[in-house]
């Protein structure tokens, strides 16, 4: 049997794959209301704001652990194996969310599900330098990330939904089963890569691999991948390293505290939260689908993977720092706060699908996941950092930390420009 567009079966797992990823994180702050809130996580389990602090950094240092960990996991067992391990491993830990009596135990499955979910973002950078040629990276990229906001779309309302219903007991016990579930077609369609996959057409081959890198194509099962050391000694892989330091907080602090300011500054509920907190990730999507497409486009046309990259994260870039300046001067409304962070969403995405292709752009086979998990561990010790000083700062305001973020634009975007120089194959 032979399969048209494979590559992009393959894709679409990877995109469900981080729907699932972005529900089963989402869940917690969703449901975490308020001690006041009857029936929500804080008030069953008596758990405060500086608790769930603690909590949502527990779960990124072992996020960041999971990135450097996985990205090397990835590299030895490949992405097919490496799936299966990750997201089994992150839906059970999801689904004994259900389980939990308290701080500690709530802190060990945070900590197994961030180790675990880690896995996704190496994997799929891994499994794009696999299966697209270069000038379709980017858009491959834009749509696995494109899952992540689709996720928090989903999300919101279907958790509210749930815990009106269930409860947030029985609502971690059905979302967590959709990660077991996914791995069934994984493994039936992911069977090998494409040069050895039974149902690939000749044509789809042979489109795959002529557009990749000459490292890429002599790459073999055997080639070894360079050492953390090795990829850090060419002066692009700093782009990478030090460009998410400074940009991964930005989508970060939306994620991870957007449902605690929504319940802090509006005294939203969890179904006000759930009716309000997916519509910036509405421009997320959008965004890492365009981000992708405009870089492919200008690829094709200047034969410039330079010029496609660059041009792309400097337009994002813009969109999110006129995004945060106008939180800071007129996002004084639930409505209109939303609604702003639906353009900054919009440009971080339009933007990072193509920062996050960037490892499969300078490195082959068995050192792109390496760099790639590599990367996001710095960005996540840089949101760890800023978790730390959220609830500290506030307790008075919230502006000093929009105003922070919206710095960390220019300094994360120029990083890339300086560091790389001209973006291509450094083997």
């Amino acid at each position: 049997m032979k399969l048209k567009g494979l590559r992009w079966f393959i894709i679409g797992l990877i995109f469900l794959a981080t729907v699932i990823n972005y529900i089963d994180r989402s869940a917690l702050g969703i449901m975490w209301g308020s001690q006041d809130l009857e029936g929500s996580i804080s008030h069953s389990l008596g758990l405060t704001k500086n608790d769930y602090s603690y909590i949502l950094n527990i779960f990124m240092v072992a996020y960041a652990l999971g990135q450097l960990f996985s990205g090397k996991l990835f590299d030895k067992v490949g992405t097919r194996l490496g799936y299966v391990i990750s997201i089994g491993v992150w839906g059970l830990s999801s689904f004994l969310h259900s389980t939990v009596r308290g701080l500690f135990s709530l802190a060990f499955f945070r900590s197994t599900l961030g180790l675990s979910e880690a896995g996704n973002w190496p994997g799929g950078v891994k499994s794009n330098a696999e299966w697209f040629p270069i000038k379709e990276r980017a858009i491959a990229q834009g749509l696995f990330n494109a899952g992540a906001s689709i996720g928090s779309v989903v999300a919101p309302p279907m958790i509210a939904a749930l815990f009106v219903a269930f409860g947030w007991r029985v609502t971690f016990m059905v979302i967590g089963s959709f990660g077991i579930v996914w791995i069934i077609p994984w493994l039936l369609i992911n069977k090998a890569g494409p040069k050895k996959h039974p149902w690939i057409t000749s044509e789809e081959q042979k489109y795959i691999l002529e557009g990749q890198s000459k490292a890429d194509q002599n790459a073999t099962d055997d080639t070894k991948g360079l050492s953390l050391k090795q990829i850090l000694s060419y002066k692009e892989s700093w782009a990478v390293v030090v460009g998410r330091f400074f940009l991964e907080p930005i989508w970060w602090l939306f994620v991870g505290w957007m449902p605690i300011y929504l319940f802090d500054t509006y005294n939203f509920n969890v179904k006000e939260v759930g009716m309000f907190l997916w519509v910036p990730y509405v421009g997320a999507a959008v965004g890492s689908i365009a981000g992708g497409y405009v870089s492919g486009r200008i690829i094709a046309k200047t034969n410039s993977i330079d010029k496609g990259r660059k041009t792309t994260i400097l337009i994002g870039g813009i969109i999110m720092l006129i995004g945060l300046i106008a939180t800071i001067l007129i996002g004084n409304t639930a409505e209109r706060f939303v609604a702003i962070v639906f353009v900054v969403l919009f440009g971080f995405q339009f933007a990072i699908s193509n920062v996050q292709t960037l490892p499969s752009d300078f490195f082959s086979g068995k050192s792109v996941g390496s760099l790639a998990g590599l990367g996001g561990m710095i960005g996540v010790f840089s949101v760890i950092i800023m978790n730390f000083l959220v609830p500290i700062i506030a307790e008075v305001s919230y502006t000093p930390i929009f105003i922070a973020i919206a710095v960390f634009v220019p300094l994360g975007i120029g990083a890339i420009y300086y560091f790389a120089k001209n973006i291509e194959s450094v083997e």
